[in-house]
């Protein structure tokens, strides 16, 4: 078996396993983690889990919520899952090894209140192929296509629910056609810069199914300050 690494988060509350190579989780995971915001109780499913640090962040930060994570590849889902037991959260997180397009409401033990998802973004003959195969399934839609994201976030969600997804700007038009054709009405914008002269590279959007016309333009979220470092609200959501 390759080798792993261990990261830290939140002054070493929550410890994570990756392979040295491979996929690794980035700071889009932590992004998305920090803006969705389940209310105490409620059900959560993460599409494309990974090494399950979003499951991690969330069943931390929200003691008494029910969270699942879907990932399609075997090496990832058995890191997830090892990475569940290792921090000691078996009874609120669990993880499936299955492709997403299979999923159904009997398998989250009914409807879920809030859907998460970093997926694949990048459209297959478009750029660069990674040639480390998690790589490429991770930013490629090889496996899963954005049609296929929101269309079981609309499925898996009850109505009222909400889809928080992290996506590449330059796709904006994509993930909201493709969430109101679903009946995820998007209700929330936030354009993410690295920094103030820089055009945003990732939009965070939340949609809530059934929901009505009318979205928010958030406050552009910038990734770092002038000399390079990050921002104090980036800061702020490493901490504990």
């Amino acid at each position: 078996m390759e080798s792993l690494t261990t990261d830290s988060l939140f002054n070493g509350s929550i410890r994570v396993k990756q392979y040295g190579s491979g996929y690794r989780f980035s700071l889009d995971a932590v992004l998305l983690a920090q803006h969705a915001r389940p209310s105490p109780d409620h059900t959560v499913l993460d599409l494309g889990t990974g090494c399950g640090i979003i499951p991690l962040i969330l069943a931390y930060r929200y003691p008494k919520i029910k969270v699942y994570g879907v990932e399609v590849q075997t090496e990832l889902a058995d890191i997830a899952t090892l990475n569940i037991a290792e921090n000691h959260m078996e009874d609120r997180i669990t993880i499936y090894y299955k492709d997403l397009k299979r999923l159904n409401q009997e398998m989250t033990s009914g409807p879920v209140d809030l859907v998460v998802t970093n997926p694949p973004y990048r459209k297959v003959k478009s750029g660069r192929l990674n040639p480390d195969q998690q790589r490429a399934v991770a930013k490629h839609e090889l496996k899963t296509t954005l049609f296929d994201v929101v269309d079981t976030a609309r499925r898996m969600l009850r109505t009222s629910g909400q889809l928080v997804i992290i996506y590449p700007a330059e796709r904006m038009v994509d993930i909201i056609v493709q969430m109101r054709s679903a009946g995820i009405e998007p209700k929330y914008i936030r354009m993410i810069n690295s920094d103030r002269q820089a055009n945003a590279k990732r939009i965070l959007v939340e949609g809530k199914k059934g929901g009505g016309h009318g979205i928010t333009i958030g406050a552009p979220l910038m990734i770092y300050r002038q000399n390079g470092i990050y921002s104090g609200e980036v800061q702020a959501m490493f901490m504990p």
